[in-house]
C-alpha cells in the first residue's frame, strides 16, 4: 500500500474525522513507529508501519459502517458532551464498530443525520468543495415577503460573507408557515441567522434530505444501515470511486 497522509489514515482508520485527525497530530498524540509526529504533511504507510494514537496500535476496521439516524431534538451531535446532555451515540446500539457523526444537526434541530467509521467519507461529505445539498423543513414564526423570499435564495449577508444560493418554497402557508429550505452549504446557525435577517425566528428545524438521500420512515431515535447500492451512490457524488482504484 503507497503511503498516505497521516491525518487521512487515522480518518480512514475509523480514529476521528479528518479534522478532528489533524488536531491530534499537532497535539503530538500520534507516533509512528515509536517517533511523536507533529507535522501536518507527514505521510505514513498503514500496512507496514506501527501507529498509534495515545499509545494505542491502529489497526484498520474490520468493514465499514454507513448508518442514516433520526436525530431526536434535544440531543447534540457529539460522541460525548462535557455539560452531561444525550449524546446521538447514547442511540447507537448494538454497531460493533465505532462510528462518529458526519457533520452536525444543532441542538434545537431534528432529523437526518449520518454517521460512519469512514473518515475520508465524512470529510468529502462535509467539505465545502462536494456542495452536496441537504433540505430542512422549517417552522418560522411569520412569513417573508416575495422580495425577502428572493433575497434569500439570491444569499444574504452573514457575519461579512454572503451565504450561497438557496433553495426555499412555502410548503405551508399559516401564522406560522412552513418552509422547505434547500442549502449547498453549512454555516453554523445558518437557518437561523438568515431567517433573523428578515426579523423572523426559526420554530423547528428538521432535515429530511442529505444529498440523494432521504429521512423517510424512520422515527425520532431510530436508525439503519444504508444498502450497498446508497453506500456506491454517494462515493460516486464524492469521487470517492477514482481513489479506490488508484
Amino acid at each position: 500500500m503507497p503511503e498516505e497522509r497521516l491525518q487521512k489514515i487515522l480518518a480512514r482508520a475509523g480514529v476521528a474525522s479528518r479534522r478532528k485527525a489533524e488536531q491530534l497530530i499537532l497535539e503530538g498524540r500520534v507516533t509512528v513507529n515509536g517517533q511523536v509526529i507533529t507535522e501536518l504533511g507527514s505521510k505514513a504507510d498503514f500496512s507496514t508501519d506501527h501507529i498509534k494514537v495515545d499509545g494505542k496500535l491502529l489497526r484498520p476496521p474490520r468493514r465499514m459502517i454507513y448508518l442514516a439516524f433520526h436525530k431526536p431534538r434535544g440531543v447534540v451531535t457529539t460522541v460525548s458532551d462535557p455539560q452531561g446532555r444525550p449524546t446521538v451515540m447514547e442511540f447507537i446500539k448494538g454497531v460493533k464498530e465505532r462510528v462518529y457523526p458526519v457533520g452536525r444537526l444543532d441542538y434545537a434541530s431534528e432529523g437526518l443525520l449520518l454517521l460512519t467509521n469512514d473518515g475520508e467519507f465524512a470529510h468529502r461529505a462535509t467539505s465545502a468543495a462536494t456542495h452536496v445539498p441537504k433540505v430542512y423543513l422549517v417552522k418560522t414564526n411569520g412569513a417573508l415577503s416575495p422580495e425577502q423570499e428572493e433575497q434569500f435564495r439570491v444569499g444574504v449577508p452573514l457575519h461579512g460573507r454572503k451565504t450561497a444560493p438557496a433553495g426555499l418554497h412555502l410548503v405551508r402557508r399559516a401564522v406560522n408557515p412552513w418552509y422547505e429550505v434547500r442549502l449547498s452549504e453549512g454555516r453554523y446557525h445558518q437557518i437561523r441567522e438568515m431567517f433573523q435577517f428578515f426579523g423572523r425566528l426559526v420554530e423547528k428545524i428538521k432535515r429530511v434530505k442529505f444529498g440523494f438521500l432521504e429521512l423517510g420512515s424512520l422515527k425520532p431515535g431510530e436508525y439503519r444501515e444504508l444498502t450497498p447500492a446508497e453506500v456506491e451512490r454517494f462515493r460516486r457524488i464524492l469521487k470517492l470511486e477514482d481513489e479506490r482504484h488508484s
